[in-house]
């Protein structure tokens, strides 16, 4: 429940900013000069910020898309000081409209590497070759470096703004595409607002000759990449990236905020040392995220967290520990009995075969097992958890008091076999 309301909230922003943009742009017909300023000094300011967040936190495919709308407002900005319905506007229209896309498209296929990385200078030059083009091209008719032959090459149907550019529209296309196809996949933020940004662009693209719908649409733009900027910073610092679950550092701050009543669950994975050093890290990995899972869908108002390495912690507020018991049972329950496809090469090798050979199902392992599971491994085993609980009282009254009664139920629970829950 936790992941799908990280990715409501994913979408729920742009969908809100745009809204929010079209009410603006509906209301705001006839601007006044304060609305006009806002509307110049706004979307500059917000892609300012958003580009300075984005490289403070190393977000590669953010930081293109927040430098490339701050450069392109700015530099349409400037050619409009020369007529709405000038050659330079023009040119410079068309081009922002096709290079922002484009280097968004580019930054979603490339994989994600950050801003800063060993001396690659690549989007910087890319940058400001397109700066220089789109100088030259708008000078055409004014500069005679520039030539006329530009102003026949604009009037060709792919770039001919009609408003916008078909060649635009494409691009633009590709990018909210791909974007939706990342977020499907990695439920990331950034990815989600990617394609809210497009989207805003679009509209922005749409009616460049209103500046109230451009400015507007632009600020939409650059303030849904700045809180998808924001959403990830938080969902990196506070989730746990491999299960999908809340960090300890977000337990801490859960902990504080508490009632006189909570009862806490510890879990930790039986054997689990020994079952990475059988099957190797991927497969313990891919124990861990199911674990997880199945924490996360524990009953009785039960919030998981992952608490370091194997170790689990399970939170009731509001809860005694009679009321906890059932749901805490039922958790250790259904992980034994969940079973784990191991990923083998001879796995992955039947599979490309079209077979399905399935191998008797095996436990998590133990001292006696170790020897004759490396020489023989199952592609189905499950594993067990053991589970300590306490719950806060007159003698445990602070969560670090009652966090270490629980780790001191689980290592009873350890010590007396084993998958089993401890009180």
């Amino acid at each position: 429940m936790n992941t799908y309301s990280h990715e409501l909230k994913s979408i729920a922003v742009p969908v809100a900013i745009l809204s929010l943009g079209s009410l603006i742009s509906v209301f705001a017909a006839d601007t006044t000069d304060a609305l006009s300023g806002a509307l110049l000094f706004g979307p500059l300011l917000v892609l300012l910020i958003g580009t300075a967040i984005s490289a403070w936190f190393n977000r590669g495919r953010a930081g293109v898309a927040s430098a490339s709308l701050l450069v392109a407002f700015a530099g349409y900005v400037v050619a409009l000081q020369f007529g709405a319905s000038e050659f330079p506007a023009r040119a410079t229209f068309v081009a922002l409209s096709v290079f922002v896309p484009a280097n968004i498209l580019i930054a979603l296929v490339l994989p994600e590497r950050g801003i800063v990385h060993f001396r690659d200078y690549r989007w910087l030059l890319l940058g400001l070759s397109q700066i220089l083009v789109t100088a030259w091209i708008a000078s055409a008719g004014r500069n005679p470096l520039s030539g006329t032959v530009w102003v026949s090459v604009l009037d060709n149907w792919l770039l001919r703004a009609e408003p916008q550019p078909l060649l635009s529209r494409v691009l633009v296309g590709a990018a909210v595409a791909l974007a939706l196809a990342r977020a499907w996949t990695q439920r990331a933020p950034v990815e989600i607002g990617l394609a809210g940004t497009l989207i805003a662009f679009l509209v922005a693209c749409t009616w460049p000759a209103s500046p109230v719908i451009f400015g507007v649409f632009v600020l939409a733009a650059g303030t849904i990449l700045l809180l998808a900027v924001l959403q990830e910073s938080h969902r990196m610092a506070f989730e746990d990236e491999l299960t999908g679950l809340p960090s300890r550092r977000a337990l801490e701050e859960r902990l504080v905020a508490l009632g006189p009543v909570y009862t806490i669950g510890m879990v930790d994975v039986d054997h689990f040392k020994k079952f990475n050093d059988t099957y190797g890290h991927d497969i313990g990995d891919q124990v861990l995220r199911m674990v997880g899972a199945r924490l996360a869908e524990t009953g009785g108002g039960a919030r998981a967290f992952r608490y370091g390495g194997e170790e689990f912690c399970v939170l009731f507020p509001d809860r005694q520990i009679a009321d906890a018991m059932p749901h805490l049972d039922a958790l250790r329950h259904a992980i034994e009995h969940y079973k784990v496809s191991m990923r083998t090469e001879r796995r992955r090798k039947n599979a490309r075969d079209g077979s399905d050979r399935r191998a008797p199902v095996k436990t998590a392992p133990a001292d006696a097992d170790v020897a004759a599971l490396r020489s023989n491994r199952a592609e189905k085993l499950s594993v067990t958890v053991s589970i300590g609980v306490a719950e806060r009282t007159a003698i445990y009254d602070a969560p670090a008091i009652v966090i270490r009664a629980a780790d001191q139920a689980l290592y009873r629970a350890k010590e007396g076999g084993r998958n089993r829950v401890s009180v």
